[in-house]
Formats: structure tokens, C-alpha cells, sequence
């Protein structure tokens, strides 16, 4: 299987790392600016090289490339498999993809534990559910300035809402799409960024589950967790320590852990899915199902 990975920043070299351990991956050509060594580089998408050589294409760039790269595509190769990283795009856009089979890259769905809580939920009634996730953008990525990362630029796709849409897929993917929501998406802090560093609602569900939700650039703690209360029970998921606490309504308690989750489990799961099952996997009229949330809350807070 022969691998174009479009974009080469540190999402990108992630991606490539896993790729490389990928017994059906024997070759990786990139599309980036930079010269790597012992790799072949195109400048830009347009100009590789018989383009329908590659079986599998990545996109890792900026979330603001990402349409016109997948149009471009879907336009040029046929019967292939694209995988787009997350989020789709920068706010929803009309793009239907035709002539091949696209992916979005919601690594979160490959979590073990979040896995877990799917398959209990199945004979559950489900009340009500609080998101939360908060991370000091400055600590993020702890080699490089805060300021020049594209989190900190609107307009290239920026903003904590966009960064942290994982939490609204998981949200859809676990509870049904969102169906009313009020909500607020701003800029409170003193991080020189103009994108949002706070986004917050408080919805239904087409299922009629009230969900609440709450993702920060801003604190210094860092924490990312889930609550879901079911009529029978409440579970707590915590991704930072990879621990769930199951409770019900005579106190009894069960913890479910998985403490050795390896740093790139997850995008081993997802690119495994990809190229076999799909089980799990973000489909791409899902993704634009995540978009056309994220475009509800950018319009309320124009």
C-alpha cells in the first residue's frame, strides 16, 4: 500500500510514525514545504506525480486546507480511501465526496474506555451528560511558541471549539446529534490569540438527552472527563487518568481502568479500522453532522 500524507507538521509526523509501523504501509510520500530527507516531497497537492499511484491519502494540514484539498481529491482519484483529520473544516461547508470513501480522524472513539461506556449505555436509559475538557493552551505543545501555533489564529481554523470538537463527535456518536442548543463561544482570557479560549453549551439531543458542555485554552489544571447519569447508574469517565467509576443506586461501585494506554494506541486503532472493518470510525456524512453543530454555536456567537 503505497501512502500520500498531505501535511507534515506535528499531527502530520504522528500520523507517519504509526503509518511506518503499519506492516501493509510500504511506502509514505509527502505533500509539504518542507525537504525531508530520503523522502520524496511535492511543494503542493497539484503537482504530485500520477496521483492515483497512492491507495491511501492523509490529510494533516491546517483545518483551513482541508476543503479545498478534499474537493481536489475527489476530483482526481477514484475508489481510494482519504482520511481527513479533525475537524472537518473551519465551519460547515457543502462538499459532497462521490467517488471515493472519506474518514475523519475522531482518534477519541478509539479510547478503550469510551468504547466501554458504549457498550454499557446500550441497555441504559440515559438522563442527562457533562463534557468537560480544559488545557492552559500554552502548555499544549511545549517545543513550540503558542502564539504562531494555528490554535491561536481564527483564520486558519483555530479556536478551542475547533481544537476540541472531539468532545461534540463523541457527544453525537454516543447520545444522537444535537438537535437545540444555546450557547457561548468567546474569548475571556489574556492569551494573545484571536481565536475562542472558551466554548460552552447546554443542548438536547434528538434522543432527548440534555448534554452540557464546557472546553477551555484557559486552565492550568488539566482535565478531560465525561458524567453520563442513567436511570440505573452514573459513570465517570476521566481520559487523563484512563480510569471509569461505574456507581449505582445502592452505592456499589466497579472501576474500570486501561493505565498503560500507549501514546499512539489510538491512531493504531483508527488507521487499523480505516484499511479493514471501519468499525468505530468517523464516517464523513458524521463529520458534517459534528460541522453543522459547530457551525450552530459559531452563528449564535457571531
Amino acid at each position: 500500500m503505497k501512502v500520500l500524507l498531505i501535511g507534515f507538521g506535528s499531527i502530520g509526523k504522528r500520523h507517519h510514525e504509526v503509518l511506518s509501523q503499519m506492516s501493509q504501509v510500504k511506502n509514505i510520500d509527502l505533500v509539504t514545504k518542507q525537504d525531508i530527507d530520503d523522502k520524496i516531497c511535492y511543494k503542493t497537492l497539484n503537482v504530485v506525480e500520477n496521483i492515483n499511484q497512492y491507495d491511501y491519502f492523509v490529510i494533516a494540514s491546517e483545518t483551513n486546507k482541508h476543503y479545498e484539498q478534499l474537493k481536489y481529491l475527489d476530483e482526481n482519484i477514484l475508489n481510494k480511501i482519504i482520511f481527513c483529520e479533525k475537524p472537518l473544516f473551519e465551519t460547515s461547508k457543502e462538499l459532497t465526496v462521490n467517488n471515493n470513501k472519506a474518514y475523519i480522524g475522531y482518534v477519541l472513539r478509539f479510547h478503550p474506555l469510551l468504547q466501554k461506556l458504549k457498550d454499557l449505555l446500550k441497555e441504559e436509559k440515559v438522563l442527562n451528560v457533562n463534557v468537560n475538557c480544559g488545557q492552559y493552551l500554552p502548555t499544549w505543545r511545549a517545543d513550540a511558541d503558542y502564539r504562531n501555533s494555528y490554535s491561536a489564529k481564527k483564520d486558519e481554523g483555530g479556536g478551542v471549539l475547533l481544537d476540541l470538537s472531539h468532545e461534540v463527535d463523541y457527544i453525537q456518536w454516543l447520545f444522537g446529534n444535537m438537535k437545540e442548543i444555546k450557547s457561548y463561544q468567546l474569548k475571556i482570557s489574556d492569551l494573545e490569540i484571536d481565536s475562542d479560549d472558551l466554548t460552552t453549551f447546554i443542548g438536547k439531543t434528538k434522543k432527548g438527552i440534555i448534554v452540557n458542555l464546557s472546553i477551555d485554552y484557559i486552565s492550568k489544571i488539566t482535565f478531560r472527563n465525561i458524567i453520563v447519569n442513567t436511570i440505573s447508574n452514573t459513570y465517570q469517565l476521566d481520559f487523563i487518568t484512563n480510569k471509569m467509576i461505574q456507581k449505582d443506586k445502592q452505592g456499589l461501585e466497579e472501576i474500570y481502568s486501561f493505565t498503560n494506554l500507549e501514546r499512539n494506541y489510538m491512531f493504531e486503532q483508527m488507521h487499523m479500522s480505516i484499511l479493514s472493518n471501519q468499525k468505530n470510525i468517523c464516517k464523513y456524512k458524521e463529520g458534517l453532522a459534528v460541522m453543522k453543530t459547530i457551525t450552530t454555536i459559531q452563528e449564535q456567537n457571531i
